[in-house]
């Protein structure tokens, strides 16, 4: 069964965003103002894959962007609100199989199981649920770059190791197991803003 087919069947969790939700995003005139050309090719790339992926992305409205060209330190998440002219950055970890040396920086992708390595590509969102890591949501991968993402248990989730205080003590953060790990302050606001069925993108520019 393919990763659209298995989506579709997935019963998800029904989103309402809150006031915390939308106090999570600081107003922008547009991405660009404040935000590198790197950010405006990666945007670029979502909005292709949102119109390529149309048929499993029902909601674009919202949508997140990490760029793995930047070091783990920099706020490299970056949530856009497409209808409200919204971005906030955040802090994201990689993968250790991604950064083996841990250097803080993201040196390769892989979609192989047990590479424990991050994945490039589009994702869309799935249902929340309670897991060790607390809180977190899941993730479908969309591209034959990630298309093992299910299969490797990619998801968002909080964690320690992505907290400020780690960037600000050790100029990097920890690594996940190829999820997108963010500080435990910030999971809960994320979530609730994302929500399922809408895009994350990731890659390098």
């Amino acid at each position: 069964m393919s990763s659209y087919s298995r989506f579709h069947r997935r019963h998800f969790l029904k989103f309402a965003g809150g006031a915390a939700a939308s106090s999570l995003l600081m107003p922008s005139a547009a991405l660009a103002a404040g935000a590198g050309d790197g950010w405006t090719k990666l945007l670029e790339r979502a909005r292709q894959a949102l119109d390529q992926h149309e048929d499993v992305i029902r909601h674009r409205d919202r949508l997140v962007l990490v760029d793995f060209s930047l070091p783990s330190a920099t706020p490299r998440m970056m949530l856009v609100d497409l209808t409200r002219g919204r971005r906030q950055l955040l802090r994201v970890s990689h993968g250790r199989g991604s950064d083996p040396a841990h250097s803080g920086w993201l040196r390769s992708f892989s979609n192989v199981s047990g590479s424990n390595a991050s994945s490039r590509g589009a994702y869309i969102t799935a249902a929340t649920y309670q897991g060790k890591h607390g809180r977190s949501q899941r993730l479908v991968g969309l591209e034959e770059s990630n298309n093992n993402a299910e299969a490797r248990a990619i998801v968002i989730h909080g964690a320690w190791y992505s907290n400020d205080d780690v960037a600000a003590r050790l100029g990097k953060l920890g690594r996940s197991e190829g999820c997108f790990a963010v500080s435990e302050a910030q999971i809960d606001p994320l979530l609730d803003w994302l929500g399922p069925e809408r895009l994350l993108y990731a890659d390098r520019v």
